[in-house]
């Protein structure tokens, strides 16, 4: 699966890039904001986005939405370390592809990247 990972945190990205290469999928592209985001996300046309919910300037709900204004079937998974009901509610309706809680183990990633797996 070839993956853009938006997060302004460098060892998040680090991270999360080496569990998709030890998983055999590959990192086409990074961003720090939403503009690297919506930039990539339109030049490389990756099959699923990690998108971080706190960045700065703009954040992941916002972004999302830019990335569904290209295309309304992008594949996202939030990346957060809020638990709240109602953000969750917002996202859901949103119809990310999943949310990924930091932090998390090398078990929670591959059982999450196993329920993502394209047809």
């Amino acid at each position: 699966m070839r993956i853009l990972l938006v997060d302004d945190n460098a060892l998040t990205r680090y991270t999360i890039k080496s569990l998709l290469d030890k998983l055999g999928h590959e990192v086409v592209a990074e961003a720090e904001d939403g503009a690297g985001a919506v930039k990539f996300f339109t030049e490389m046309k990756p099959d699923l986005v990690f998108l971080d919910l706190i960045l700065p300037g703009r954040s992941g709900v916002e972004i999302l939405e830019d990335l569904r204004a290209v295309d309304p079937a992008a594949r996202v998974v939030i990346v957060t370390a809020v638990e709240q009901d109602e953000i969750d509610r917002r996202l859901s309706k949103t119809g990310v592809s999943a949310i990924l809680r930091k932090p998390f183990s090398y078990d929670d990633f591959k059982t999450l990247m196993k329920g993502l797996a394209l047809p």
